[in-house]
């Protein structure tokens, strides 16, 4: 019997496939590689799709994190709260723009930042906190802006997990300095490499953006402040718009897939994922808890399912965060959810009949 992958990128490409073969084909015999129409179609085409004012597409996702912090103005000597439960990523740009990540807990119920938490670890240095839109929802935004305001911090959103998300009929940045996004190719809206995009409303934060994904400039060989080579790629840009067409279609699919796994899974001993009051889920993961997570994976795999964990480490107890010196115990919640935390495939073109297999072998993994 066939496996059940996680992800199937195979599937997605055959719906698209031969218009994105065709355009990259064009590209080819064009030899335009480098920005150009293609990055700058795309970019109006995301920042129209996000309710953006502008997007500025650079190389990958952790790029688009710290570009945005060094766009405004975070580094030496800064603190951000950043949560504990996320992909090293969100706190490894942190640390590549110069300041510190402090790390915060999740709620239990959502998994999403505990703005309580980020509320204890405040420093005198504290100047921006980063929610993170895990699994496709997100995070608790009129918590985090009151968080921001009193406090005078930025806000910079990681929606590497949320392209097409809603909260209360606004899309991630609508009230904040920047989202950032990833277009790795396992993400709701995936280019064929990496990829990554800030999406911003103040044109003064885009145009700081465009110098410093260019080497600091918009002009070739003047570079009036120090920059990175960042920039979009041209044929990622392609695939981009070629599948952004669609993102809405599959997040409707996705949203359809999660309702089916909610529905078989009733009867299961399992902690189903829920969808937090006001917001639009596109279900990038679909999250389970089960008790005896690492046997109950074990079994699933054995039985060809594709399953897998987001994240099995916190990021407090990762040895590339060692010198903040965190111990077990120190963020609790974060904790218990990693030991804990299962996700099923889930994709657009998953159908019933093999989430009907995955939830058979989950209830012979539960025993």
């Amino acid at each position: 019997m066939s496996t059940i992958p996680l992800v199937d990128l195979a599937a997605q490409h055959a719906t698209v496939g031969a218009e994105i073969e065709a355009e990259l084909a064009r590209l080819m015999r064009s030899t335009a590689f480098i920005l150009g129409e293609p990055v700058e179609r795309f970019e109006k085409e995301f920042a129209a799709f996000s309710g953006a004012g502008h997007c500025v597409g650079v190389a990958n996702g952790t790029d688009a994190l710290e570009l945005a912090f060094r766009a405004l103005g975070i580094g030496p000597g800064d603190d951000v709260l950043v949560p504990a439960n996320t992909f090293a990523a969100t706190a490894l740009a942190v640390a590549r723009a110069g300041a510190r990540p402090v790390f915060v807990d999740c709620d239990d119920r959502y998994q999403l930042v505990d703005v309580g938490s980020a509320r204890t670890r405040v420093t005198p240095n504290t100047k921006a906190i980063v929610p993170v839109h895990l699994f496709g929802q997100m995070a608790p935004m009129a918590d985090v802006n009151d968080i921001a305001k009193s406090l005078d911090l930025h806000v910079v959103e990681d929606a590497a997990q949320a392209h097409g998300a809603r909260q209360n009929d606004a899309p991630p940045g609508a009230t904040t300095p920047a989202a950032t996004y990833s277009f790795y190719p396992s993400k709701n809206l995936g280019a064929y490499g990496d990829a990554g995009a800030v999406t911003i409303n103040d044109p003064a934060i885009a145009e700081a953006l465009r110098a410093l994904r260019n080497y600091g400039s918009d002009t070739k060989y003047e570079h009036p402040v120090a920059g990175f080579n960042s920039r979009l790629d041209t044929l990622q840009a392609a695939v981009l718009s070629i599948k952004l067409k669609h993102l809405a279609g599959w997040n409707e699919q996705r949203r359809a897939a999660a309702a089916r796994y909610d529905e078989m899974l009733a009867d299961l001993e399992v902690r189903v994922p829920e969808t937090a009051p006001g917001n639009i889920h596109v279900w990038h993961l679909y999250v389970v808890r089960a008790a005896r997570r690492d046997e109950v994976l074990t079994s699933l795999q054995d039985q060809g399912i594709g399953a897998g964990i987001h994240y099995p480490k916190p990021l407090h107890l990762q040895g590339a965060f060692a010198s903040l010196g965190h111990s077990p115990g120190d963020f609790p919640v974060a904790e218990r959810v990693a030991s804990e935390i299962l996700s099923l495939p889930l994709y657009p073109e998953i159908t019933p009949e093999q989430q009907e297999r995955v939830v058979d072998a989950l209830r012979k993994a539960i025993g």
